[in-house]
């Protein structure tokens, strides 16, 4: 099987270059023709020979994803794609536009790191289809590369990557980095790591890993509860993780970084929504460099919560204010395409 060029580093790339008697230059037209002008075939690269076009192709795949099916939300601002890997396995990845009147308009790409996901939640349909692999780095990329790609197409070029998508990003860690770090590479894409945000679900040593890591990508944690009780029936992991682990390694990273930390709040109804909830949360977070992302439960399948109300979220969202917390509450995008937080899982279609 070829190997696939997305996962190749520069280094390697030059390497292979240099076994094979070619100039090291090239090196930097076949990176800024994969990141910068986002070819997909070896013919594109028209700037190197055909007798090196030929040799590309024979020792790399361009793609590992084949796009099977799209689906566009009604209002044309919320697009969901579902990739076929080489092994026949599936993610989703979702292209969100954000259309602004008096400033530059907003485009934002949520990438899956891994096929399924181990941690369970209940209320997320990809913890429901349960883990069956990780992406490599170069499949994490190609995610990004293809939105790009087709954003070019009409003059225009995304503003934000969330991974956000299918899969824990602490549980694939070392490809999760190192896709950020390719696509931040000022020789290719040169993408700023601040337009990066990462969510994970608390896994306290990627977290305490990640405050080590010299890239200013944001910090997202799935909290959701303020009580491990509540929290481990909601998120499995918090068994192993308890909120007062998370909440210290989160400390630990602003102390580290300087850099706020995003809490994520699915307010389910009758669950976690309550005054009394919400105190207790702008208790756990006083002091903190914090900021709390409300978002109403987004459906699926197998679980039967319901989302709060718009009355409950503004009175949550209040409270929280009066507590000097920084909070908002997320707009609900692409939900009849099942394209929202938490909705993605490649067995839906």
């Amino acid at each position: 099987m070829k190997a696939f060029i997305y996962d190749q580093s520069y280094e390697a790339i030059l390497n292979t270059l240099t076994a094979w008697g070619e100039p090291s230059y090239r090196a930097d037209q076949i990176w800024k023709g994969l990141y910068e002008r986002f070819w997909s075939t070896p013919e594109q690269f028209t700037t190197l020979s055909k007798e090196l076009r030929k040799k590309l192709g024979d020792e790399y795949a361009f793609s590992h994803l084949r796009e099977e099916r799209v689906l566009r939300a009604k209002d044309g601002l919320t697009v969901k794609i579902l990739f076929r890997l080489p092994d026949g396995k599936a993610i989703e990845t979702v292209l969100m536009h954000y259309p602004f009147r008096n400033r530059q308009d907003r485009h934002t790409v949520c990438i899956s790191t891994q096929v399924g996901c181990a941690m369970g939640c209940t209320f997320c349909a990809t913890g429901q289809m349960g883990f069956q692999r990780h992406l490599s780095s170069g499949e994490i990329i190609e995610q990004v590369i293809y939105c790009a790609r087709q954003l070019a197409e009409s003059g225009q070029s995304f503003t934000n990557v969330v991974v956000m998508g299918m899969g824990e990003p602490f549980h694939n860690y070392e490809a999760t980095l190192e896709a950020i770090r390719r696509l931040n590479d000022p020789k290719g894409m040169e993408m700023g790591a601040r337009r990066f945000t990462v969510s994970t679900v608390g896994v306290v040593p990627g977290i305490r890993h990640f405050a080590q890591e010299e890239i200013q990508a944001n910090l997202a944690i799935s909290l959701h509860a303020v009580d491990d009780e509540l929290r481990s029936s909601m998120l499995p992991i918090n068994k192993k993780y308890p909120i007062r682990e998370v909440l210290n390694a989160c400390r630990q990273y602003t102390e580290k970084t300087s850099r706020r930390v995003t809490f994520e709040w699915a307010l389910v109804k009758d669950v976690n929504d309550t005054p009394q909830q919400a105190q207790q949360l702008a208790h756990l977070l006083r002091g903190m460099l914090a900021h709390v992302n409300l978002i109403p439960l987004n459906p699926t399948e197998k679980f039967a919560g319901e989302a709060s109300s718009e009355e409950r979220a503004k009175a949550f969202l209040a409270i929280l204010e009066e507590n000097g917390l920084s909070c908002s509450i997320r707009l609900r995008r692409g939900i009849e395409i099942q394209a929202g937080c938490g909705q993605l899982a490649s067995g839906s279609w």
